[in-house]
């Protein structure tokens, strides 16, 4: 495992930075990348592994490789899923116990718990909104309209802080002209734009998107493969925002618009720890994937640096080369087991889950990856209402390898404290 502090351009130099910014993908499956760095958080590896004999569905078709489409909404399908087969897990850290809530998923990039027991989940690609019920039924239930290409399509999904009485999943989705963020009652359908006018490109997209404790809609975007504009305070791209649930712009935004934070080149996850800070994970360029702890106001240095700036930018709590990471969706997790207090986040290129124990001056510590090559390509690791984690895998997204029952949903009972 290579893990090493954040660095300037320097050489490079800003003109060299943009073009690497164009250049790049969503995970570094067209980076030159090596794993080469110098530890600079105390790491160990996991401990004692066990294999897990589970259950998922046959194998479904390749992704799409057609050019890019807007997909139409068609009548929801009521069908459930059916029940899946067996299938074999090995690289399961001791204690942790594996399940197969859902299968033959393509792509899913989000889930979002309701307080009713309901799980929604979307799949990139086609748009296809899906609930699994509380007692493992999966149920499509409609599909949104994305224009997919790349890295584009149905991305974030976030429950109404108020959706017990107002019934509201927001989105954030990929349309021709843009990204948006959506809301949507699955209820009947309703649709409403919360806030329009998010650059968008086949890659770098961004798409997180998570209700803070303030009651507040969070909003990761990328640069859409313009590196420029994540430094221009009056552009969504490149960012993380910060608007009212009906879009509107909260009092305490430092610069009077939706943006919360700049210099960020594609924002994949967001959590808040249990002091109320919140940490996001960032793809970056051929080198120097990113762990940061977003403030206010702060400027993460995207495209001038990438690494450690020395202190002219807000500075990573972490950085992981490519390799070994593209980190993707996170959590925080809460509880009394023994990943309790510990911040976990996918890895796509990485194929493993990254687990840091956030200290009280902003820094990690004790650092080490989980699961390693067990689920293939990680979208997202996030914690459920009842303390266990779900995991989505994304080897179906086009640059994985697809294995029988492709693409999961898996929950995941932590060691116990």
């Amino acid at each position: 495992m290579a893990i090493r502090p954040r660095r300037a351009a320097g050489a490079l130099g800003l003109v060299g930075a943009l073009l690497l910014g164009a250049c790049g993908g969503d995970d570094g499956t067209d980076q030159a990348g090596t794993a080469d760095s110098v530890a600079t958080a105390t790491t160990r590896r996991a401990g004692p592994t066990t294999t897990t004999t589970l259950a998922p569905a046959t194998d479904p078709p390749p992704p799409s490789t057609t050019a890019p489409t807007t997909t139409p909404p068609p009548p929801p399908s009521t069908s459930p899923t059916t029940a899946p087969p067996a299938r074999t897990f090995t690289g399961v850290p001791a204690s942790a116990r594996v399940e197969i809530v859902a299968s033959g998923l393509a792509a899913p990039w989000d889930v979002a718990f309701a307080p009713d027991g309901r799980a929604f989940v979307g799949e990139r690609d086609s748009g296809q909104l899906s609930v699994i019920e509380p007692n493992g039924v999966r149920r499509p239930l409609l599909r949104l309209p994305v224009a997919n290409d790349g890295e584009a399509g149905l991305l974030g999904l976030a429950v109404s802080p108020g959706f017990a009485t107002d019934g509201w999943l927001y989105a954030y989705t990929t349309t021709a002209s843009d990204n948006r963020v959506v809301r949507v009652r699955p209820a009947d359908g309703t649709t409403e734009v919360v806030l329009a006018g998010i650059p968008r490109a086949s890659i770098h997209d961004g798409g997180r998107i998570a209700f803070g404790p303030d009651g507040q809609l969070y909003v990761a975007t990328g640069d859409a493969a313009v590196p420029e504009s994540a430094q221009d305070r009056s552009s969504l791209a490149g960012k993380v925002l910060r608007i009212t649930p009906d879009g509107g712009v909260p009092a305490g935004n430092p610069f009077g618009n939706p943006v919360w934070a700049t210099g960020l080149r594609n924002v994949q996850g967001l959590a808040w720890d249990d002091q109320g800070r919140l940490w996001s994970t960032m793809f970056g360029p051929d080198r120097d994937d990113e762990l940061n702890l977003i403030r206010a106001g702060a400027d993460y240095g995207w495209p001038v640096v990438t690494g450690d700036s020395g202190g002219r930018f807000a500075d990573p709590a972490l950085v992981l080369q490519p390799a070994e990471a593209s980190p993707t969706g996170m959590t925080f997790v809460g509880g009394d087991s023994a990943w309790a207090g510990d911040l976990l986040f996918g890895a796509l290129r990485g194929q493993r889950v990254w687990k840091a124990t956030p200290t009280a001056d902003g820094g990690v510590v004790d650092v080490q990856p989980l699961f390693e090559g067990t689920f293939g390509r990680v979208r997202l690791v996030t914690q459920a209402p009842d303390g266990s984690l779900w995991l989505l895998t994304n080897n179906r997204d086009g640059r994985g390898a697809p294995r029988p029952g492709d693409d999961l949903v898996v929950r995941i009972t932590p060691p116990p404290g």
